[in-house]
């Protein structure tokens, strides 16, 4: 259902024609490590699916001081921010406060979480569970998704649930609401060691500043190879940086695949 009331619009910075995002993971589980992260390589996927460019990824203390911090910082080089972590009833679920702080505004409830939450935990909801109702003022609500409980936005942040499951649907019930161009990718594998092709592919990157060239070297497998790969928006320039390649590699070519 709809908000039912006047909250939740918000006009977004997209500063270029391709949308970037930041990516925040908040929690002293991750930095302990009592948990793994699954969602920054999840998320990382999902946004090179969906064309949009991540351009950093950082994990931080569930400390309000230092998630401000971070919100400064990334919304200044993103047009999206999303946060993972930190928005549950317990004391150390601070990252609405944080992220408040970071946009310069207070922590409000929001009338319409405060009735989702009571509709739906009915004797279970204390004051605890209220707190679930707290965003940083001015913050909007998606109501998209299966879960009817909408999902929370900041100016450009979108604060998601730590639990993996829960981001990765509220994740996709949102994706369409994010525009970007999806990135081209060819790759190429050869046995011919990293220093013996750097020159040339120095030399390629130069020649075609439309193309990510990139190399990695594998050493699980015998022989050693060396995975090239090509990203771009622009498909002519992929296809023929990628013919160059093949025919610097052509002795040594091991395996050739598109994605």
């Amino acid at each position: 259902s709809p908000p039912r009331s006047g909250w939740g619009i918000v006009s977004l910075r997209h500063r270029s024609p391709m949308a970037t995002a930041a990516v925040l993971i908040i929690g002293n589980e991750i930095l302990s490590g009592k948990f793994r992260d699954e969602n920054s390589p999840w998320l990382a996927t999902r946004l090179r699916q969906l064309g949009v460019d991540l351009v950093r990824i950082e994990t931080i203390p569930d400390e309000v001081d230092i998630i401000a911090d971070a919100v400064r910082r990334l919304r200044a080089c993103a047009d999206w921010v999303f946060t993972s972590g930190g928005v549950g009833p317990t004391h150390d679920d601070v990252t609405i406060e944080g992220v408040a702080a970071g946009l310069g505004v207070d922590v409000v409830h929001h009338p319409d979480l405060d009735r989702v939450l009571k509709e739906k935990m009915g004797a279970r909801y204390t004051p605890a569970a209220a707190r679930m109702a707290l965003v940083p003022e001015g913050a909007g609500l998606w109501w998209d998704g299966p879960f009817g409980f909408p999902q929370v936005h900041a100016q450009c942040v979108v604060i998601f649930p730590g639990v993996p499951a829960l981001l990765r649907t509220k994740f996709d019930s949102i994706a369409h609401r994010l525009k970007g161009e999806v990135m081209l990718h060819r790759r190429l594998c050869t046995t011919r060691g990293e220093s013996d092709i750097a020159d040339a592919l120095r030399a390629l990157q130069g020649h075609f500043p439309q193309v990510q060239v990139g190399s990695y070297p594998r050493f699980e497998e015998r022989p050693w190879t060396v995975i090239v790969t090509l990203d771009s928006r622009d498909a002519d320039a992929l296809d023929r940086c990628h013919a160059a390649l093949h025919d610097i590699l052509a002795p040594e070519l091991v395996e050739m695949s598109t994605e």
